[in-house]
């Protein structure tokens, strides 16, 4: 692997980080916290968690819109290409509101992030789109909690969207999987767009990206979490924002993302996780292959459970959402979670007729959580 201090190193010389030189450096330089109960500072050790600080916060742009006051935001950390985030509040900036950080799925979709939690005054991204009417019923999420009176901050976490990595330069083993995927496409009649190239390649490349972060002493799942703390950091700094009513919330792997960032910081008081919870027993070794390296991250079992991670950080406010035809997680295992957290303070749980999105019934039932927990 190049040496990450040389400015001056090229895409196809740093392999599987190209677009990251700055990476390994960082993670040498910055140790594990260890901080705060038992279970956090295992779950962090087996994260290989960081802590990093957004600088250089720049609003690229703003506008007003159906009553939403929406920011375009960028910001930079200590490695990788610049953050691009989103921060949407109601049309109203005379008052202090609680804040929500919105965590986007995996979905196997790198060519966006955040953008699929929300809408602007401008066209979306093709992906983005199509994600909001898949898996979110057409809506926009992140719109209606800043309506209902959030402040809601979205952002491109470690690899997705605005922090992909270059993949231009492929390695051998990579281009050699690009050209089976490619022959497939064209077997089947297939002339994918550049955006569903590039979620292909991407996820083609989680294996490699998964191996480089676990010899640089963190994982996929880590290096997500430190982009999430300090994503929070931003949020609780905001003007506006009332840093001790905090709460977050995601879909499938921005529901784990979710779970994870309760466990690790005492500032989220509510968390909405949506079909993302079951019993790891009931995942591996059957679901192995279904599921990404965001979820099965080596080494995070020897802190916990799936739900007792969650559940550690109790009394603060959990909603989890359970859907019953969801297709990547066993109904028992789902079940046995359930009953692994019932009885833990501040849970309660919902099963839904419904399969891996979020429903608008499920939106509905956050929004009202959001507004029972953290406005009150």
């Amino acid at each position: 692997m190049a040496d990450s201090a040389r400015a001056d190193e090229q895409p196809h010389s740093l392999g599987p980080i190209a677009g990251y030189p700055d990476w390994p450096a960082f993670l040498e330089r910055e140790s594990v916290p260890q901080a705060g109960p038992a279970l956090r500072r295992s779950l962090a050790s087996a994260l290989g968690l960081r802590r990093a600080v957004a600088g250089d916060i720049r609003v690229e742009r703003e506008w007003r819109a159906d009553g939403v006051h929406g920011r375009a935001l960028s910001w930079q950390l200590p490695y990788g290409p610049r953050t691009r985030a989103w921060v949407l509040r109601p049309d109203d900036d005379r008052q202090e509101l609680p804040g929500l950080l919105g965590l986007h799925c995996h979905g196997g979709v790198r060519s966006v992030g955040a953008e699929q939690l929300l809408e602007t005054d401008e066209a979306p991204h093709p992906s983005a789109s199509r994600l909001r009417e898949h898996v979110y019923g057409g809506l926009a999420p992140a719109n209606d909690l800043a309506r209902d009176g959030f402040v809601v901050l979205a952002h491109d976490t470690f690899s997705w969207g605005s922090r992909a990595f270059d993949l231009s330069h492929p390695t051998p083993r990579l281009a050699g999987l690009i050209a089976a995927r490619e022959a497939l496409w064209r077997e089947e009649g297939v002339t994918p767009t550049d955006a569903e190239r590039f979620d292909a390649v991407s996820s083609l490349h989680e294996d490699s990206l998964a191996k480089a972060a676990g010899m640089l002493g963190t994982s996929l799942a880590g290096a997500v979490m430190t982009e999430d703390i300090a994503a929070l950091d931003v949020l609780a700094g905001f003007d506006g924002v009332d840093a001790d009513r905090l709460g977050t919330f995601g879909l499938s792997g921005g529901g784990g993302r979710a779970a994870l960032l309760r466990a690790l910081d005492d500032r989220v008081r509510a968390t909405v996780v949506t079909c993302m919870m079951a019993t790891f027993a009931s995942l591996v070794p059957r679901e192995l292959d279904t599921h990404s390296w965001l979820l099965n991250s080596p080494g995070i079992r020897t802190a916990g459970d799936l739900p007792e991670i969650a559940a550690s950080a109790a009394p603060r406010e959990l909603l989890v959402q359970y859907g019953t035809q969801d297709p990547l997680f066993p109904l028992e295992g789902m079940r046995d979670a359930d009953q692994a957290l019932t009885g833990t303070p501040g849970y309660r749980g919902t099963f839904f007729e419904d399969g891996h999105v979020s429903s608008r019934a499920m939106q509905d039932e956050a929004r009202a959580f959001f507004a029972a927990t953290l406005t009150a």
